[in-house]
């Protein structure tokens, strides 16, 4: 396994866990992943194999049916799925945050009815907030719900659903001016189930998804639009059961998929580091393996220090959140320094390659296109950096 990337003070049954999981990543996700990637195919048997590891449960509580682990456990399962396949990790990581929000701000009649069925993998999730004019600014959301009785009737368009189309459970943010002045008050999150599937929904009358979107890398797992025209929704569906709260649960879902997305950073480029050692010793050149070019060592070292790191930040920040403490500028940083880290791993593997990383028939390839992704999901480079410098503002505030 090499030494890069460990993770100290792992209890028996985390080291466990992350055994099988590394186990089922050699075995049942690298030797199919390009290949299926290639085809934009969607990962059936691996989704299959993951529901009776019981990793859609991995973090719901165990009363509930899930194996109630920690966030740095469920972080560090990514980061093994991710360097098997990234796209795999995406199809549990919306599932995750939805879970999290219905445990965390859930109406105990919400939890009682979903999570049981999540941690099975029987209702998987998908999670709604971004839209197509909406970019960064959460508060310009135009997607609205108005109350009518005991129903919501919501209109709009959302974008960039990840399992928009395999998911059965959404939750979707929407604006529902009942707060008062603040836009961050007049949010409420919907919990909307569907049918699985494209097209107009059968169970959900107004309920459309157009079909999935295609992409340069990212393939594999289906990412959506999602348009609402007169959809009724019960108020009981409103998650918590009050409206006005929505802004402030999909932040803290953002948050812990601030996490995912640096644990994902981390696998992918923890296999770009992989390959690209690997081929710098099999490749010669000038009568020598290229592994022995003081000019590809100082490459690999580079590479190797920048896995480390990242792995290292991003265990810090899942700590930081299981510990009920704020870690919005850990999590943050993690985002940030893996996504970028991960692109900069990923290319140099790509540049050890020479022109066979530019073949389809190398793995590097795919994940010269998957990286790219990492910079932007659940916010980008600069997001995060203005989240971080905002909080580093309020630590070292000087006194007037």
């Amino acid at each position: 396994m090499g030494r890069l990337a460990q993770t100290d003070g792992l209890t028996e049954i985390q080291r466990d866990i992350l055994a099988t999981v590394r186990d089922f990543v050699d075995k049942e996700i690298i030797p199919v992943a390009t290949e299926l990637e290639h085809k934009d195919e969607y990962p059936t048997a691996i989704v299959e194999g993951m529901k009776q590891l019981g990793l859609f449960g991995l973090t719901i509580p165990e009363e509930y049916g899930g194996l109630g682990e920690s966030l740095l456990t469920y972080a560090l399962v990514v980061e093994e799925i991710a360097r098997g396949w990234m796209s795999v990790s995406g199809i549990v990581n919306t599932h995750f945050i939805v879970a999290h929000m219905i445990n965390a701000h859930g109406t105990q009649e919400q939890k009682d009815y979903f999570l049981p069925k999540m941690a099975a993998g029987e209702i998987r999730g998908a999670f709604s907030m971004s839209e197509p004019g909406l970019g960064s600014d959460v508060s310009a959301i135009s997607t609205k719900g108005v109350k009518d009785g005991e129903f919501y009737v919501l209109n709009g368009q959302k974008m960039w659903l990840t399992n928009g189309g395999t998911s059965t459970l959404v939750a979707v943010l929407c604006k529902t001016d009942e707060g008062g002045s603040s836009p961050y008050k007049n949010m409420t999150t919907f919990l909307i189930e569907k049918t699985a599937g494209f097209g107009p929904n059968p169970t959900v009358p107004g309920l459309t998804v157009p079909g999935k979107i295609e992409k340069m890398g990212y393939k594999g797992v289906d990412t959506t639009e999602l348009v609402l025209q007169d959809v009724r929704i019960p108020a009981d569906r409103i998650l918590g059961g009050v409206p006005g709260r929505g802004f402030y649960q999909m932040m803290d879902g953002v948050e812990v998929g601030r996490v995912n997305v640096a644990a994902r950073g981390c696998g992918v480029a923890r296999r770009a580091f992989e390959l690209g050692i690997s081929y710098a010793q099999q490749r010669s050149t000038f009568g020598k393996k290229i592994a022995e070019h003081q000019a590809i060592q100082f490459k690999l070292a580079e590479m190797a220090t920048k896995v480390e790191a990242a792995h290292q930040m991003m265990v810090m920040a899942a700590r930081k959140k299981d510990s009920g403490e704020r870690n919005d500028l850990e999590a943050g940083m993690a985002k940030y320094l893996a996504s970028e880290y991960c692109k900069e791993v990923v290319e140099d593997a790509f540049r050890i390659h020479g022109g066979y990383g530019f073949s389809k028939e190398y793995e590097i390839e795919r994940l010269y296109r998957e990286a790219p992704m990492l910079l932007i999901g659940e916010g980008t480079a600069e997001i995060q950096k203005m989240i971080v410098g905002r909080r580093l503002l309020e630590e070292y505030k000087i006194a007037e």
